[in-house]
């Protein structure tokens, strides 16, 4: 684990270096931020992980469950035994177990997997006793409602909630649905408009399966025209001509060619004319349809994009699609279509920093430098990638406005001495992440924010990197925009040394190897993705054995990539192969990394000549667009907790890593804007620049 100072915790001041760039030079280590030492939680009793890894093979028995009765984990323990068997435990030692950890979150995880393995044997009477409202699972729910129906308590109350689970989704439902909605329909309670309005949903959420579903249902002549909308969700080319002119029609209609769309936007187009003439489309019904065969064309900027984005009504337009008419002008070179495209954007999206950006650069290059410099600056106050280019459009310091927890050392013990917090840390470092998370959630349901931020920090003390992307900024449902400005929460710094060595042995900037690890695993060695990436940077396992052969070092297998030390070496060697086969040029390295070299070598060949920020944004794949951005914003943001400053991101870009460097400046609103700025100190232990 990275080493911290030990010292009492100091404010950080939001300020700035507020220094011209100046190039590269040796120079001291600055004065270090004052910060709390860590906090190391005890490690699990070793003998835990075989005892879990027992358990969950077979079980254990009570003699052997006693030995850890008086660890943190011994609750988890019992419930990764008892969960194997539970098509035989007795209600009384399930029942225990439950009511012992009433409320933990071992007792919420046990409740839900308890609740299923009694009603298959349906043991009705004990179901309904250790019922919780506050279960939102759909297939318990209707579980409960066949426990009531067993039990002979059918009221108005069972009614009512039978029929809001059947209006709850026009997905596929739990088979568990299945028999109290057959109840529902013999008692006369499950109308044909009841039938509809879910028939209706799934309609919306495209599932011709449901559609069929439902229409069983319904009588006779109903049903043949609900199958027939489901027969055209399938195949859209049938004839409608027959169908009723009612909103129902044009709702299939236009949503089964919105379907097509994604897959066939020329089939799509060449269909809606006649359906829009035989039901009487209006403009909504026309917009859905137009708006799939304008985005599906421009998102793969085949060449009728132009005219099939004008033919969209602006009613259909929504903000994806109102970005991709931009990206459409850019890869034109059209650069007022492109300006006026973001200028029809809604303020809150207009004022992105992204589109900000682009609003001046479109301005810029068509020749208006003033209203150009103007966006610029307002872009520049964002510390993200759009701000950073706009810095350096400016030629002035980046926005970076830190901001490092003051709570007291005392606060943060009794945080890190909460039990639920003891426990997540400890499954972490078992590697049961799932259950990490549920102990997590449980400490932080019982913390204030402050606590909640001093939480991150702890958990950072013991290598649980992640919360500081999954526990800041948006928690609950709810945003905390101030704690993006918690750099050294969100951007840890692990395993530097070998960053560093690995970075310098393949000619890379470090800053820009940390970012990836943030990007692909935040810093997790134990990392692994649905695809087999393994590690902190997410290498294949072929991938690493085929850089291993080159480097002429010993292949360890797949699981050697869980080594962070193996990861770093392999994973950095890989990105010096990628600079070495597409010209030193890193974005379009990261695109690469991210998307593999397919979608690459087609987006390079497609536009071969546009400037590397236009060739970001007009990449074709979401994903993979964010993803090159945010990395090189990272990068950017790991330059100075390693270096106290930053390479230009302009350079950067270009894979240019010995050009001039920049220092960072916290914006002042303009109502207190003084002649002469703070400046903001460089992060702990890191080497600062002279100028």
């Amino acid at each position: 684990m990275h080493k911290f100072t030990s010292a009492m915790v100091a404010i950080l001041a939001m300020a700035l270096c507020g220094v011209t760039a100046a190039a590269q030079t040796a120079n001291p280590r600055p004065s270090p931020l004052l910060q709390r030492s860590p906090i190391r939680i005890a490690a699990p009793d070793p003998a835990l992980k075989a005892a879990f890894d027992a358990a969950s093979r077979g079980g254990l028995n009570d003699l052997a469950l006693a030995g850890f009765s008086s660890q943190p984990l011994a609750a988890w323990l019992e419930y990764a035994s008892l969960r194997k068997q539970l098509d035989s435990l007795p209600l009384v030692r399930g029942n225990a177990f439950l009511a012992a950890h009433k409320g933990e979150a071992v007792g919420d995880a046990f409740r839900n997997e308890w609740l299923n393995a009694i009603a298959k044997r349906n043991e009705w009477p004990t179901f309904l006793n250790l019922w919780d409202a506050s279960i939102d699972d759909a297939g318990l729910r209707c579980q409960r409602l066949t426990a009531l129906a067993a039990s002979n308590r059918i009221d108005k109350t069972w009614t009512n909630d039978a029929q809001a689970l059947w209006r709850s989704s026009g997905k596929s439902l739990p088979g568990s649905c299945d028999a109290p909605f057959a109840l529902l329909a013999a008692r006369g309670e499950l109308s044909d408009a009841l039938r509809w309005q879910r028939f209706d949903l799934a309609v919306s959420d495209a599932q011709p399966a449901v559609m069929r579903s439902i229409a069983r249902g319904l009588p006779a002549a109903d049903a043949a025209q609900a199958n027939a909308y489901a027969a055209f969700f399938d195949k859209p080319d049938a004839a409608v001509d027959t169908w009723p002119k009612t909103p129902r029609s044009r709702l299939v209609a236009s949503m089964a060619l919105a379907r097509l769309a994604k897959s066939a936007p020329d089939r799509a187009e060449a269909l809606l004319p006649s359906a829009a003439k035989t039901l009487a489309f209006g403009e909504p019904d026309n917009g859905r349809v137009l708006a799939q065969i304008a985005l599906w064309t421009v998102a793969s900027y085949l060449p009728e994009s132009a005219r099939r984005l004008a033919a969209v009504p602006e009613s259909a337009f929504d903000d994806n699609l109102r970005e991709w008419r931009v990206r459409e002008a850019l890869t034109r070179s059209d650069w007022p279509a492109a300006l006026a495209a973001i200028r029809k954007m809604p303020d809150a999206q207009r004022n992105d920093s992204r589109w900000l950006y682009f609003a001046a650069r479109t301005s810029e290059l068509g020749g208006d430098s003033a209203s150009a410099k103007a966006l610029y600056a307002q872009a520049a106050r964002k510390t993200d990638f759009y701000g950073f280019l706009a810095a350096d459009r400016l030629n002035q310091p980046y926005a970076l406005c830190p901001w490092q927890l003051d709570a007291s050392a005392a606060a943060k013990a009794i945080v890190a001495r909460s039990p639920a917090m003891v426990r997540a840390l400890q499954l972490y470092m078992l590697d049961r992440k799932g259950w990490a998370v549920r102990e997590w959630n449980d400490a932080l349901s019982g913390f204030t924010d402050e606590q909640r931020r001093l939480a991150v920090e702890v958990a950072q003390d013991n290598g649980w990197f992640d919360r500081g992307v999954f526990a800041l900024v948006n928690v609950g449902g709810k945003r905390y925009p101030d704690e993006q400005r918690l750099y050294q929460l969100r951007f840890p710094l692990h395993h530097e040394a070998s960053i560093r060595r690995e970075a310098t042995r393949n000619h890379l900037d470090p800053a820009w190897v940390a970012a990836e690890i943030r990007a692909e695993s935040v810093f997790d060695s134990n990392a692994r993705s649905a695809a087999d990436a393994r590690g902190l940077m997410q290498v294949l396992p072929g991938t690493g054995a085929s850089v291993a052969a080159k480097l002429g070092q010993a292949w360890g297998g797949g699981d050697s990539l869980f080594d962070a030390d193996t990861n770093i070496t392999l994973g950095s060697a890989y990105l010096r192969q990628l600079m070495d086969r597409y010209g030193g040029k890193p974005y379009q390295v990261i695109a690469g990394y991210n998307a593999g070299p397919a979608p690459l070598n087609r987006w390079v060949s497609q536009r071969p000549d546009i400037d590397p920020d236009l060739w970001i944004e007009t990449i074709g794949y979401k994903e993979t667009r964010e993803y090159v951005a945010r990395v090189l914003s990272f990068s950017t943001v790991y330059d100075w907790r390693l270096n106290g400053d930053a390479l230009r991101l302009s350079d950067r870009l270009l894979g240019i890593t010995t050009g001039p460097r920049k220092g960072f400046e916290c914006p002042v609103p303009d109502a207190v804007k003084t002649a002469a700025p703070p400046t903001v100190s460089p992060p702990a232990n890191k080497p600062q620049k002279r100028r």
